[in-house]
């Protein structure tokens, strides 16, 4: 699409960006009337925005036409979130953090699914059109799904907490932390995630195969969450999932060739645990938040994921131009035959850009060690100090 539409880095970004902003309005939007209109019609909306933000983005013609149907399409993604989680907390009261982990799972399984078929795709020569209209069909076969679905009430509902408990349960101390820490835990995990292909393109294997493998380790991850859970704490989780997300990073940017994947492997493991054991983490400790205590910490995660994204964008372009040889003319290197000495000149570029802006990334998981290490001690020692049950 950039080729074609004469789109910057930065440009790239920002209409990427739009999803997400329309999935932090949604999802905001979403929590505060979940409960007055409903989880089923919320479902709806979701599928109708699905079906028009694809058929726009397949018409579009330039930068404002695909951002509006990017956005769309991000709103769409907001309220199926929204109402999933409200749904799926609220039938398994017992185990939250193991069965949204679950859910969690077919969001890497969807990337891996779509990575291959456009991985496919390109081999064959298709245009991007026609990739996007392959997710026509899965849309349709989930709206025809939803047909004749009983939906349960919210878990806030059926406890008889009021909203203004609900809001108040909004401002509480541990609420808030969490909240920063999504939106770390957000940039890292899906702007990384959304830039990966570009930074990574030049470092010698096709990087759309790269954010599969990367997405397969993480839905490989989420289904095995529960036996984890059995082992450690979701604090420990979260910690443990810090750590690696920063090893990854840093390593990704020093690896060259197929050793990028298992760099990448590393990275996966670190990020794959993180929005979904968020998510539980509040809905088991600070249940009385109901579905909008969820949707905020949606909300705030996809807000980070929308303003990293440009961020990114304008550090590689830096770092690019940084690494480009004085005098030489990007313009024409980008248009530089294959194995030419600007193509590979511009490769060169490129893996040092993709490379320092990674390692700005890992800046994210740093600060969240920190984080989850404070979080992880005090509740221990809470659970320490606490009187024994008799």
């Amino acid at each position: 699409m950039g080729e074609e539409f004469g789109l910057s880095l930065s440009e790239i970004g920002e209409i990427a960006s739009a999803a997400f902003w329309g999935f932090t309005v949604s999802m905001l939007i979403g929590g505060a009337i979940c409960d007055v209109v409903g989880i089923r019609l919320m479902y709806w909306i979701a599928f109708l925005g699905h079906i028009l933000g694809l058929i726009l983005t397949i018409l579009s013609v330039g930068y404002w036409s695909l951002f509006l149907s990017t956005l769309l399409v991000g709103l769409a993604n907001g309220f199926i979130e929204s109402a999933s989680y409200t749904m799926v907390s609220s039938m398994y009261t017992n185990e939250k953090a193991k069965k949204i982990n679950d859910w969690h799972i077919w969001f890497p399984m969807g990337i891996v699914i779509g990575g291959v078929i456009a991985y496919g795709c390109t081999l064959l020569d298709l245009g991007w059109k026609i990739q996007m209209a392959v997710m026509i069909p899965p849309t349709l076969v989930y709206g025809f799904m939803f047909l004749g679905q009983k939906f349960p009430k919210s878990e806030r509902v059926t406890m008889g907490v009021s909203t203004s408990e609900m809001i108040r349960a909004c401002f509480g101390p541990l609420f808030i932390f969490m909240v920063f820490c999504m939106l770390l835990t957000g940039a890292t995990e899906l702007g990384t995630n959304q830039w990966i292909a570009e930074l990574l393109s030049a470092v010698g294997v096709p990087s759309i195969l790269l954010l599969v493998f990367i997405n397969g380790i993480m839905a490989i991850g989420r289904y095995n969450a529960g036996a984890i859970l059995k082992r450690t704490s979701s604090t420990g989780l979260l910690f443990f999932s810090a750590v690696f997300s920063f090893i990854g990073l840093q390593w990704l940017g020093l690896a060259q060739g197929y050793v990028s994947f298992l760099a990448a492997g590393v990275f996966a493991v670190g990020i794959c645990f993180f929005w979904p054991t968020m998510i539980g983490f509040v809905s088991e400790n600070i249940p009385k938040s109901g579905p909008l205590g969820l949707s905020i910490m949606g909300s705030v995660g996809l807000l980070s994921t929308a303003l990293i994204m440009p961020i990114f964008g304008r550090v590689y372009e830096s770092q690019l131009s940084n690494a480009i040889p004085q005098g030489a003319n990007y313009q024409e290197m980008l248009k530089a035959e294959v194995g030419s000495y600007n193509h590979n000149i511009l490769n060169e570029a490129k893996v040092i850009a993709g490379s320092d802006t990674l390692m700005y990334a890992s800046i994210l998981p740093a600060i969240l060690i920190l984080a989850f290490g404070i979080l992880f001690f005090v509740r221990k020692k809470r659970r320490t100090m606490a009187p024994k049950q008799i």
